[in-house]
């Protein structure tokens, strides 16, 4: 029996989620860490991470939607007894994300000066954020293995791996920052070193896992006549998957460009304030990471019983975890600016951005897990439909009329009615789907006796 439809939903989610706790940890770190050291060089450094944030998770998500198109199928061959196709899978979809990355890489080489400047960096801000995604883009191979091969070894049972690995790297990462950043005098650009290099062990490690541990990356016979026949397979997720995540940074940089009209300051107390925000789902994220490969066996395998007692259990979990996430970062919110900066108007805006956007947290969390769900059950168009929903119809829009009305405190409200809408509708979304996939079952279940 594949390894995530052994034992109860609890306990198998449990058994899943926590050893990936320290793992979504050590993930978030990376960008905590980078913030931190980054925002001791001043405002204007600090800015310049800001302005990088979109274009990092655009590229990110590019890379995400084929991991996740590669976790899925891997994870639904499992489900199916279907170990050679499964190992298939994997080392087509390393073939064709290293072939990705590099063709990012270089585009991002050729356009960096250009669409940074779109975003509205100009002045001292540009040359630093030119040295940090440079840097950046020559590792874009180690950032985008690692992403989709934490979902494989999950998919495997090996929760444990993927989140020392990941553990490994960020605490690398805090290693490097301070000595490059500081000791070695390279700044801003010392902070992309440090990423690149901490990533680039992690891919070493994973590959090691891969190759001699699970024995399921075959890069020495990988069968490329069959490759067409898994880029088709692969693309059908990674295409909808990386639109869908590719909306998110599209909806950053219209967000950090409205931003950007109410000054520097402003763009570095959000910037600071979205980092923040990441830990903010750290123990929600290690429940989500887990749904996609659990939802897709457990689909392969029939059970549509156990993805519905999972959807109930995550849903109640993320909306309480998100009410006092909530209280907590608006009661803390004063104490957390003042590590990041010294600048009065950089912490009011960071202090705003928590205390206003907080309390939508359990619901965004609702949202993100329905479009696992959705993934999970093969229904990838439709998680995309959902996210394009929750951005192009709700984040933006509603960010513009904030802007125009009630200025930066606006920008902050639209984002939070955003995510108490799309939430509630992602759950509608899935239900109903859920609901059709069971009554569906249970007709094949009664023509068969």
């Amino acid at each position: 029996m594949s390894k995530l439809v052994e034992s109860t939903v609890k306990r198998t989610l449990f058994k899943m989620a926590y050893p990936m706790l320290a793992g979504t940890v050590a993930m978030n770190t990376y960008n905590l860490a980078d913030t931190y050291f980054v925002s001791q060089l001043g405002t204007k450094p600090l800015a310049a991470m800001g302005f990088t944030f979109p274009v990092v998770m655009f590229l990110t998500f590019i890379a995400g939607g084929i991991g996740t198109g590669v976790t899925t199928l891997t994870s639904h061959a499992l489900g199916k007894l279907d170990r050679e196709g499964a190992s298939r899978i994997v080392t087509h979809g390393v073939i064709l994300i290293a072939a990705l990355s590099a063709t990012l890489a270089v585009t991002g080489f050729l356009t960096v000066e250009h669409v940074f400047s779109i975003l509205g960096a100009e002045g001292d801000v540009l040359p630093l954020i030119r040295s940090y995604m440079n840097t950046w883009y020559s590792g874009a191979v180690f950032m985008a293995f690692p992403m989709m091969g934490n979902g494989i070894l999950i998919s495997l049972g090996d929760s444990k791996s993927a989140s020392r690995f990941m553990m490994f790297g960020a605490l690398l990462n805090c290693l490097l920052d301070p000595l490059f950043i500081f000791g070695f005098g390279l700044g801003i650009w010392g902070a992309a070193l440090a990423t690149v290099i901490a990533q680039a062990c992690s891919s070493v490690w994973l590959y090691y896992l891969f190759t001699k541990k699970h024995k399921i990356l075959h890069l020495d016979d990988p069968e490329l006549r069959l490759f067409p026949a898994s880029f088709r397979k692969i693309t059908g997720f990674a295409v909808p998957g990386s639109i869908s995540m590719m909306l998110m940074p599209l909806s950053a940089g219209v967000i950090t460009a409205l931003i950007s009209r109410h000054g520097v300051e402003a763009v570095a107390g959000a910037s600071a304030a979205s980092r923040i925000e990441m830990f903010a789902f750290v123990i929600p994220m290690a429940l989500g990471m887990s749904l996609v490969p659990f939802v897709s066996q457990n689909f392969g395998a029939g059970r549509i019983d156990r993805i519905a007692e999972a959807k109930r259990l995550s849903v109640n979990f993320a909306f309480l975890y998100g009410i006092g996430i909530a209280v907590v970062f608006f009661l803390t919110a004063p104490y957390i600016a003042g590590l990041f900066t010294g600048d009065p108007e950089v912490e009011k805006i960071f202090i705003i951005y928590v205390k206003t956007i907080s309390f939508g947290y359990g619901m965004m969390e609702i949202h993100r897990y329905c479009g696992f769900f959705l993934t999970g059950i093969h229904k990838p168009v439709f998680s995309t439909v959902l996210n394009a929903y929750r951005i192009i119809v709700l984040l933006i829009p509603l960010s513009y009329i904030g802007s125009s009305v009630y200025g930066i405190r606006g920008i902050f409200f639209g984002r939070l009615t955003t995510d108490i809408i799309a939430g509630a509708t992602g759950l509608i979304a899935v239900s109903y789907v859920l609901k059709k996939k069971s009554a569906r079952s249970l007709e094949k279940s009664v023509s068969k006796s």
